[in-house]
C-alpha cells in the first residue's frame, strides 16, 4: 500500500501491525534484514552535519545491544534506498556488519521521500536550524509546494517555516556558527534586521568576542539602524497597551510588527515587515481574512 498521508509524523515512517499479528507476536511483513551493501544513501537527506561523538556513542551501543530501531528504506530495482536512519546505517557499516533490520516501505514519489526524511529528522534526530531550513527549501523547490503546504506536511505553523527559511539569508559564516551552537536562533534572527551581509558579519564577530545576549544584540541593532528614532522613543515611552497590540499582531501575522503613535490626536502608523514576495502575499492573505 502506498504512503498517502505524510503529516502524521513518525507514524508515517513505521508500518502498522495488525491486531492479529500483534496477538501472535509477529513482526510486520515489511520488517526485514537487508544487506547493508545494497542500501544506497538518501539523495534527499536534509541533514548535512553528523556529530562524530554521537556517532561513536551509537556504534558502541550497537556493538553491545545490536540495532534496536530498524532503519526505513524503499525498494529499488538494484536494492534499497534509505529513507530514514543514516546514522544507524553509517554506524553498522563502520562496524563491518553485513545485515541491518529495515522497514521496507512502498514510496512512489520523490516528494514522499523528501517529506518522510524531513519528518524523521525533525522529530527524531533533532536537526540543527540550518539543516531544517534547507529541508523546507528542498520541499518548496523540488516539489513545487507553498510554505503553507510544507507547514501542514510537517505539522508546523506557517510562521515557523517562514522563520526557518529566513535563516538561509544569513552569510554562510553565520549559518555555520549557528549549526555549531556558537550563536542561537534568537541571535540569528536579530542579525537579519541589518541591511547588509557585512553589517551582519561585523556584529556576529562582536557577539562571539563579547558574548552578547540576544537582547543586547537587538539593542545594538536598534541604535545602529535608527539613532534619531531611538531618541524619540526615550521621550515618548511606548504604552503597555501598544506593546500588547504589537505582540498580538506578531502572533497572528508571524512577522515583526511595530506600532508608532506620535500625534497627540492618536495618529500614527503600523509597520509590518516581510522578507520576500511570497511572504508579502501570505501576510496580505491573512489580513484579508481578518
Amino acid at each position: 500500500m502506498a504512503v498517502k498521508r505524510l503529516g502524521k509524523g513518525l507514524g508515517a515512517l513505521i508500518p502498522e501491525m495488525s491486531t492479529e499479528d500483534a496477538e501472535q507476536g509477529k513482526s510486520p511483513e515489511r520488517l526485514r534484514d537487508v544487506d547493508v551493501a545494497r542500501v544506497k544513501p538518501n539523495p534527499f537527506q536534509p541533514r548535512e552535519t553528523f556529530d562524530p561523538v554521537a556517532l561513536e556513542e551509537l556504534k558502541q551501543s550497537i556493538s553491545e545491544n545490536g540495532v534496536i530501531q530498524p532503519i526505513t528504506v524503499r525498494q529499488t530495482p538494484s536494492g534499497f534506498e534509505l529513507i530514514a536512519g543514516e546514522r544507524r546505517l553509517r554506524a553498522v557499516s563502520d562496524l563491518g556488519l553485513d545485515r541491518i533490520p529495515a522497514y521496507v516501505m512502498e514510496v512512489e514519489t520523490d516528494q514522499q521521500m523528501i517529506e518522510l526524511s524531513l519528518i524523521e529528522n525533525i522529530q527524531r534526530e533533532n536537526l540543527n536550524a540550518i539543516d531544517e531550513a534547507n529541508g523546507y527549501l528542498t520541499l518548496i523547490n523540488e516539489c513545487n509546494l507553498t510554505q503553507e503546504v510544507v507547514a501542514k506536511r510537517v505539522g508546523k505553523d506557517r510562521s515557523t517555516v517562514t522563520n526557518f527559511l529566513r535563516l538561509l539569508k544569513l552569510p554562510k559564516q553565520i549559518q555555520e556558527s549557528l549549526t555549531k551552537d556558537e550563536v542561537t536562533q534568537g541571535h540569528a534572527r536579530a542579525f537579519l534586521a541589518l541591511e547588509s551581509p557585512a553589517e551582519m558579519l561585523s556584529l556576529w564577530q562582536e557577539t562571539l568576542k563579547k558574548g552578547h545576549s540576544v537582547r543586547q544584540v537587538e539593542g545594538l541593532i536598534k541604535k545602529k539602524k535608527s539613532p534619531r528614532k531611538a531618541k524619540k522613543e526615550v521621550k515618548h515611552e511606548v504604552s503597555p497597551f501598544i506593546r500588547e497590540l504589537e505582540d498580538k499582531m506578531r502572533g497572528v501575522l508571524g512577522t515583526q510588527v511595530r506600532i508608532q503613535q506620535d500625534g497627540k490626536d492618536g495618529r500614527g502608523k503600523i509597520e509590518i515587515e516581510f522578507y520576500s514576495a511570497d511572504e508579502m502575499e501570505r501576510i496580505i492573505e491573512l489580513v484579508e481574512g481578518l
